[in-house]
């Protein structure tokens, strides 16, 4: 993967803004030819999914067949498994979870015109219940087209990753007027906290499509959304670097010692032993 042209000014100023206002953009993560790239192959991963029986589109998520969906990202291709594991990515997720972190999710959705809006959520209120007093859980959304409210750009409600509970959740059609857009270039990542509130928007354009990648990272403490264990298959298990096993869950070993990041059982230094 080539290295990124993020400064660390740009990295310090995005983590400021995501700890202040639940959300930032940084830009240029990925260059246009890399951009195109992983476009072509998304849709490739597309017919490769439909093939394996994977739908790509859930009546039950999406009220139109103009909403894509693609999921199990890292079994279709290896470039989604570079992205996961993008160093910019993982910068911004271990400033917010710690240094340890599970990857939970990585999907696809591409709204072509005439996509519709699916329900309002916050993805941390889909994993644990309330009270949601941390940032438990995020998403890292990969931008492959420019993204605007017309072509369907993430709807959010500012301030709402301050919800704790349910109870402070307004009721969906009072909520919906308090949604305003994510608006990014291709080729940036939108870092979202776990606890905003959020949902796809509506693609109003003729002619553009809008491809967004959601790489979900959860504290260790939490079961991701996906058991990466069944999720992925012998032969990608073997392409996976030993970290990045890790962090997808798949070794032998859970989560002992790594909950709050610091070691309070095993002497310093010392190796933690196989089994009780």
């Amino acid at each position: 993967m080539a290295a990124s042209t993020v400064s660390a000014q740009q990295l310090a100023e995005a983590k400021a803004k995501f700890k202040q206002d639940g959300w930032a953009v940084v830009p240029d993560v990925i260059d246009p030819e890399k951009t195109k790239e992983v476009v072509d192959r998304l849709w490739k991963a597309k017919e490769e999914s439909e093939q394996r029986g994977d739908p790509t589109y859930l009546d039950w998520l999406d009220p139109n067949s103009s909403n894509v969906r693609i999921f199990y990202l890292m079994e279709l291709d290896p470039i989604f498994r570079e992205l996961i594991s993008h160093p910019v990515a993982v910068e911004m997720v271990q400033s917010a979870l710690g240094q340890n972190f599970l990857v939970s999710n990585f999907t696809a959705n591409i709204a072509l015109p005439g996509s519709k809006s699916m329900g309002l959520h916050s993805d941390l209120s889909l994993q644990c219940p309330d009270p949601w007093l941390s940032t438990w859980g995020l998403n890292v959304i990969w931008c492959l087209h420019d993204v605007y409210y017309e072509n369907g750009a993430t709807l959010y409600i500012p301030g709402s990753h301050h919800w704790k509970t349910k109870a402070e959740v307004p009721p969906e059609e009072e909520a919906r007027k308090l949604l305003v857009p994510f608006e990014a270039k291709a080729g940036s990542i939108i870092v979202m906290d776990g606890r905003l509130w959020h949902t796809s928007g509506c693609n109003v354009t003729q002619d553009k499509e809008r491809a967004l990648l959601f790489g979900a990272y959860n504290a260790p403490f939490l079961r991701g959304q996906v058991n990466w264990g069944v999720g992925l298959s012998e032969e990608t298990k073997k392409t996976l670097s030993p970290q990045l096993r890790e962090w997808l869950g798949v070794n032998r070993d859970g989560n002992l010692g790594v909950v709050t990041g610091v070691n309070d059982v095993f002497a310093e230094g010392a190796a933690p032993p196989t089994q009780a």
